[in-house]
């Protein structure tokens, strides 16, 4: 699990919250309806960072009150009746943006990950040619 390092020492885990929530839950609405319950088993099963259920559930009824997902209540099978959740048009649409967005982040992250690689790559090989380099008296005659 991914973690932290806290002031006090303690490492706490990251936290999945505010658009990674949202876009990752959009996501999982944009091919099927699903409860409450199946979405945070899906959020764990895909190995992100530990979350509150009770933010998946807030979260929900907030992506309902912007429009991007709607909601009504399952009573095919039997036991109590449990709010199913599915993606909206205006939900789509943000969640397309979204990975457009994210898809961007990403080629920035890669280039910027791939110049530090290159100067550790430089100042790995400047390190070796010191090594070559003489030591002592003789290498301040030069």
């Amino acid at each position: 699990m991914v973690r932290r390092a806290e002031s006090g020492g303690e490492d706490k885990p990251f936290r999945l919250h505010g658009d990674l929530l949202t876009t990752t839950l959009l996501a999982f609405l944009r091919n099927w309806n699903a409860y409450g319950y199946q979405l945070a088993q899906q959020l764990s099963e895909a190995g992100l960072p530990a979350f509150d259920s009770g933010t998946v559930y807030r979260t929900l009824r907030q992506l309902e009150k912007t429009g991007l997902v709607s909601s009504f209540w399952d009573t095919s099978e039997s036991g109590p009746a449990r709010r199913m959740y599915s993606l909206t048009k205006a939900g789509d649409v943000f969640l397309s943006s979204w990975i457009d967005v994210l898809g961007r982040y990403q080629a920035v992250l890669q280039k910027t990950i791939e110049r530090m690689d290159a100067a550790n790559d430089v100042d790995a090989v400047a390190d070796v040619e010191d090594e070559d380099e003489p030591q002592g008296p003789r290498a301040l005659r030069r």
